[in-house]
C-alpha cells in the first residue's frame, strides 16, 4: 500500500483509531489499578528499617522524605560486588524476615529456592542510588507531628518482589497516624 494510501485509510477511519487508543490507555490503567488493589488486599505485610533522618529536613511540605536500611545495605553490596563491572540497574534481592516481619538483606537473588523465611524484593539502581520503593509518604495538611517517631515502613510485598508502602509504624510496629475513621482504614 503506498503512503497517500495508509493517509488516505488513517483519515477514513481515524475516529475509531483514536477511540481505540483510548479504551486502550482506560483498561490498561484499570489493569494497572486492580493489580495494586489485589497487592493490598492479599500481599504479605513486611516491615523495613528506615535509615536515620536528619529531623530538621524531615518534613517537607505535606510529606516525609523515606530512606531505607536496606537500601544503603545493598549498595554497600553492589558496590563491593561489582568489583569494576557495570553497576546493575535491576534486580531482586533476598530478604529474611523475622518473627515481627521486620526484613533484614540476605542477598542478591541468583533464582534459586527461597528459605521459609525469605523474600523478593525488587530493587532498582538509577543515578547511583538504590531504590526500593516509595521514596516519599504523603499525609494530611497539619498531620506531620503524627509522623516524627517513625521508625519502619510496612509494606505489602508480592511474589514477585513489588513492595507498596501501607504505613508508618514506630519502633514497637505500633501504627504511627491519626485515629482511622472507618473499619477500612483501619487495616
Amino acid at each position: 500500500m503506498s503512503k497517500t494510501g495508509i493517509g488516505r485509510l488513517f483519515r477514513k477511519h481515524r475516529h475509531w483509531l483514536i477511540l481505540a487508543g483510548l479504551v486502550l490507555a482506560l483498561v490498561l490503567v484499570n489493569v494497572s489499578i486492580w493489580q495494586k488493589e489485589s497487592l493490598l488486599r492479599d500481599g504479605e505485610i513486611i516491615y523495613l528499617d528506615l535509615a536515620p533522618v536528619d529531623p530538621r529536613s524531615l518534613m517537607q511540605g505535606d510529606y516525609m522524605t523515606l530512606s531505607y536500611q536496606l537500601a544503603r545495605s545493598l549498595r554497600q553490596r553492589l558496590a563491593t560486588d561489582a568489583s569494576g563491572r557495570t553497576e546493575p540497574t535491576d534486580g531482586r534481592i533476598r530478604v529474611t524476615v523475622d518473627e515481627r516481619g521486620v526484613a533484614t538483606l540476605a542477598g542478591l537473588y541468583d533464582g534459586g529456592e527461597l528459605a521459609a523465611n525469605e523474600r523478593l524484593v525488587a530493587y532498582r539502581v538509577r543515578n547511583n542510588r538504590v531504590k526500593l520503593a516509595s521514596n516519599a509518604f504523603f499525609f494530611q495538611e497539619g498531620h506531620g507531628d503524627f509522623y516524627e517517631g517513625a521508625r519502619y515502613g510496612q509494606f505489602r510485598v508480592a511474589a514477585d518482589g513489588e513492595l507498596l508502602l501501607t504505613g508508618l509504624y514506630d519502633a514497637q510496629l505500633q501504627r504511627l497516624g491519626p485515629e482511622p475513621r472507618n473499619q477500612s482504614e483501619a487495616r
